[in-house]
């Protein structure tokens, strides 16, 4: 594997008693989006201002491009205007009385790069963000995203090893978001852009990002890509945070190769095949868990294999699809459907289970 672009080692951060980030190792490869999910005051801000050199770590150390940045035990902590980093802030940080011109040039400014140089890079990073012929105008007559394109080309312009990127979308409406999101993925691939990206967004960080770490009381809960952590979460909490949970208490029930879980509540076995069947014993109580949309809705009849009983108790009109709250014995989530099939309340159907996405852990 080359060099990593980031690489974090062991690394803590203590506000007080908080620890804020505890002892967290990670590495970011080259051409990577690598996204820090979590919620509010779960520690991904914190270990964002981190690598750009705003806040100093009490442990551990931090390397870009294979040097190290941050090392407390060896009295080492590089400025962040050394590190060749570039960062969108959540605010933009666009100076209203410059030009967009004078915004992205402010950073080669500082460089003291010549004349020939600024005008040749801003205007490429101007071409890159799609605001070509935007140069001349004052920063308070663009849009939010304008603005945001404009924060963009300032953090690319002196070509930066990793771009930090905190929250660059809450700002905007949801339908920009939409559109943003998809234009940074664009540029991403068009420039090969390395990135952190911070947000508490699931949807954010499951469309843009090729890694994600779930962050919880700064610690990594679970590393990997979209698909990973959303359908093997790895704890409860990143089922939890990724999306809507169904979870189901069971016995396990062996006979030689075969298993099944004794579903108590509704009296039925689930057959489970492939890696459970060696990892839990006949008798161990465990914790069922999968997303609603692995769950189908059928109509009242025998039950068959994989199938549980349950009752409608309220249902939501969505346009595109029905929302259904079922009961199974004294257990209630919610299930989405589509329109052509429609349930009224009171009415008993099945729940249809694919074994195949069920997640099983010791209760």
């Amino acid at each position: 594997m080359s060099q990593a672009v980031l690489e974090f080692r062991e690394v803590s951060k203590r506000f007080n008693s908080l620890n804020a980030v505890d002892r967290v190792s990670f590495s970011i490869q080259a051409g990577e989006i690598f996204t820090l999910l979590g919620p509010s005051g779960c520690g991904k801000t914190t270990t964002l201002r981190l690598i750009a050199g705003l806040e100093e770590p009490d442990d551990g150390e931090i390397l870009i491009n294979g040097k190290p940045v941050a090392a407390p035990r060896r009295g080492l902590v590089l400025a962040p205007d050394k590190r060749q980093l570039g960062m969108v802030f959540q605010s933009y940080a666009i100076w209203p009385h410059l030009t967009v011109f004078e915004n992205i040039a402010f950073p080669l400014r500082v460089r003291r790069e010549t004349d020939g140089v600024i005008r040749r890079r801003v205007h490429e990073a101007l071409d890159s963000v799609g605001l070509a012929g935007f140069s001349e105008r004052g920063a308070t007559q663009l849009s939010g995203g304008q603005q945001q394109r404009v924060a963009l080309a300032r953090a690319l312009v002196y070509a930066p090893a990793l771009l930090l990127l905190d929250e660059p979308l809450s700002n905007l409406d949801a339908k920009l978001r939409e559109q943003m999101r998809l234009e940074i993925r664009a540029l991403q691939k068009k420039l090969s852009l390395t990135i952190l990206y911070v947000t508490h967004d699931q949807a954010e960080a499951m469309t843009l990002s090729d890694r994600i770490a779930v962050v919880n009381g700064g610690r990594f809960e679970q590393v990997g890509t979209p698909a990973e952590v959303y359908e093997k979460p790895a704890t409860f909490f990143v089922g939890e945070f990724l999306g809507r949970m169904v979870s189901l208490d069971g016995t396990i029930i062996k006979s030689g190769a075969d298993l099944w879980i004794h579903v108590a509540v509704a009296d039925v076995r689930l057959v489970v095949r492939g890696d459970p069947a060696k990892t839990f014993q006949a008798g161990e109580r465990v914790r069922l868990i999968c997303r609603p949309e692995d769950i189908e809705i059928l109509s009242a009849g025998e039950i068959q294999q994989n199938q549980l009983p349950a009752q409608i108790e309220q249902v939501a009109y969505l346009g595109d699809r029905f929302e259904y709250q079922v009961r199974v014995a004294g257990v209630s989530f919610i299930v989405a459907a589509a329109k052509k099939h429609r349930y009224d309340a009171g009415t008993a159907v099945r729940l249809s289970i694919d074994p195949g996405r069920l997640n099983i852990r010791s209760a």
